[in-house]
């Protein structure tokens, strides 16, 4: 393969497919569209102001390259502002707008970051919170025109003609093997890891993914982009679809996706595990709401769709049945998200096998995949060709990497798309990349020889099923600094939300209930008073100010007996055995997530 930057892609569609819907969002209530001449003067620009402001490539190295982050939604800003980077050598730090300010302040004085691109009124705020312990920071602007911000476009009006000469001398003295971003992910013990990926590991990613898949060139379809672009896998789906001539619609927000997908009515999106159920949910709620013989022929279609398997066929009378339930149910199911949908790509989690099976059996095929950050992302995904999928599985590998399974199990991958490295971290690169291959600490398995199954986590780092990492032990470290914890274990594996176990300290809870004039009778019994349950429910909110909302501690359960040695739950070092506690408890998680 000859490697491009990721940037190559606007000459490569003003070539082969120029669009007048390159890039579209709402603005004022209203579709906004940017054509892929507008989008290359817009970008043009954007560099030669960013040149005049004194930030470029200088040495190319990760160290001496300046770095600019960006904290915003999804919008067609987003990628002015990560081309108009990659064009002069610039690193793009990508920050979720979630990040709390601890982490926020780590990243932007790791990353060394000089000039921060938000999006509105709220996240402005937060940078200026952090800012003053961030003494890189040159200057913030934001894309929602705010009074008394400077606004992004500033950065455009410094161009001039000479600027952008400039800029199209500097494009061409980028190699592929430079940066094009740094993307901090969590760390098990909590403190963010920048992952370096190069143009060319990008490239490579969105060149083997589009083959596999296939995405043809398909100039006149569009996609409904709402995941974080500042995770790879959305934003290297992004270059899928502007290598491939397909215009991106970006959602308004999460809360309008419903709506944005009628108006776009797109080919298709990706998305992860938790907002299908999401969709799901809210069908199925719709559906208890009907009555007589519409209630009977909703559950008749959704349990038929229960039953689909794609590998096997389920006779004359079942298809005749599904293809009715196609006309009578699932028509509706399709017109609610556009009408037009033929691929949903789903990853960052597993996904239920259930909602597989009744979404393809409606004729909206979701086709789950699969891959880390360190491998720009993608590693594995289900086909559309002829068994290329199986339920359950994150599908064959990709054309043009290696991948492989370690003595334990673990997913190892090798190729050009295998990061660069962590940032400043050469000690955390050894440990990962050895020999050239990625080692993900997922464990795995080979289904029918060619689909990869993904069984565990190596390492303690989970996943929701929303597809963002959650590090428990950080957590628990800090809940136990609570006098009233004995011990915590955190959950929430492929789960809504993060929930946890608690074993209180009983002697601290006795004397507090002495104090409060409560009696004490068991264990079991001090549990269900409604004042300790209270207790403990506003120590969980004390504690949760310290993280991301996604790692906040939403729902828990107190138990009444101690994890020890003797009953099996700690090993003799007293490490918590978390496999043990999960199968020992399963109920109780269950009332959790109930």
């Amino acid at each position: 393969m000859t490697y491009q930057r990721l940037f190559d892609c606007i000459p490569h569609q003003l070539e082969h497919f120029p669009r007048t819907d390159m890039l579209a969002a709402k603005e004022n209530g209203q579709w906004k569209n940017y054509g892929t001449k507008e989008v290359a003067d817009i970008v043009n620009r954007f560099s030669a102001g960013l040149l005049k402001l004194g930030v470029g490539g200088n040495d190319m190295t990760p160290e001496g390259s300046d770095k600019i982050a960006i904290i915003s939604n999804n919008r067609p800003e987003w990628v002015f502002t990560d081309l108009a980077a990659q064009q002069i050598g610039v690193i793009l730090v990508p920050v979720y707008p979630t990040t709390n300010p601890l982490e926020l302040e780590f990243i932007l004085n790791d990353a060394n970051v000089s000039y921060i691109f938000v999006s509105n009124e709220e996240l402005l705020q937060k940078i200026k919170g952090v800012a003053e312990k961030v003494p890189c920071i040159k200057g913030i602007y934001t894309f929602d025109k705010i009074e008394g911000s400077a606004h992004w476009t500033e950065v455009t009006q410094l161009a001039n003609d000479e600027l952008i000469q400039k800029v199209e001398s500097v494009k061409q003295s980028i190699p592929v093997t430079h940066l094009a971003t740094i993307i901090y992910t969590s760390g098990t013990t909590g403190t963010p890891k920048g992952v370096m990926l190069s143009h060319e590991n990008i490239y490579s990613n969105v060149q083997f993914s589009k083959q596999s898949f296939p995405f043809e060139d398909a100039p006149g379809s569009k996609v409904l982009s709402f995941l974080p672009l500042n995770h790879i896998f959305e934003k290297t789906c992004t270059y899928i679809y502007l290598y491939s001539g397909i215009s991106i619609y970006y959602a308004e927000s999460l809360d309008t996706i419903g709506d944005n997908l009628r108006e776009v009515c797109p080919d298709g999106f990706t998305t992860v595990p938790r907002l299908l159920e999401k969709v799901y949910e809210r069908i199925m709620s719709k559906g208890n709401e009907l009555t007589g013989i519409k209630r009977k022929l909703f559950y008749w279609a959704v349990d038929l769709g229960e039953k689909y398997d794609n590998r096997i066929s389920g006779g004359f009378w079942y298809n005749l049945q599904l293809s009715l339930a196609n006309k009578l149910i699932f028509s509706k199911w399709r017109e609610a998200l556009g009408g037009k949908v033929s691929f949903i790509i789903t990853g960052g989690a597993a996904c239920q096998v259930k909602l597989l099976r009744i979404f393809n059996a409606a004729r909206v095929p979701v086709f789950e995949g699969y891959g880390p950050t360190e491998n720009s992302p993608v590693i594995s995904v289900n086909r559309k060709e002829k068994d290329g999928t199986k339920f359950g599985t994150v599908g064959p590998p990709i054309n043009g990497i290696q991948v492989k399974l370690a003595e334990d199990g673990e997913i190892c991958v090798a190729g050009p798309c295998v990061m660069v490295g962590y940032y400043k971290r050469p000690d955390l690169t050894a440990e990962t990349v050895i020999d050239g291959w990625l080692h993900t600490g997922d464990i795995g398995v080979w289904e029918d020889k060619k689909f990869l199954k993904i069984t565990d986590r190596k390492k303690e780092l989970f996943k929701t099923s929303g597809g963002k990492y959650v590090a428990p032990q950080p957590i628990e470290n800090k809940f136990k600094e609570s006098p009233f914890i004995e011990q915590i274990m955190v959950v929430g594996a492929e789960r809504k939300f993060v929930g946890a176990l608690i074993v209180p300290s009983f002697p601290v809870l006795a004397e507090w209930m002495k104090e409060k004039g409560i009696h004490y009778t068991t264990h079991e019994d001090v549990l269900h008073n409604p004042r300790v349950l209270e207790l403990y429910r506003e120590l969980v909110e004390s504690f949760n100010q310290f993280f991301n909302h996604v790692e906040q501690i939403k729902k828990f359960e107190l138990l009444p007996h101690e994890w020890t040695i003797d009953t099996g739950e700690m090993t003799p070092k007293l490490s918590l055995k978390r496999k043990v506690v999960m199968e020992k408890y399963k109920d109780v998680i269950e009332r959790i997530y109930s």
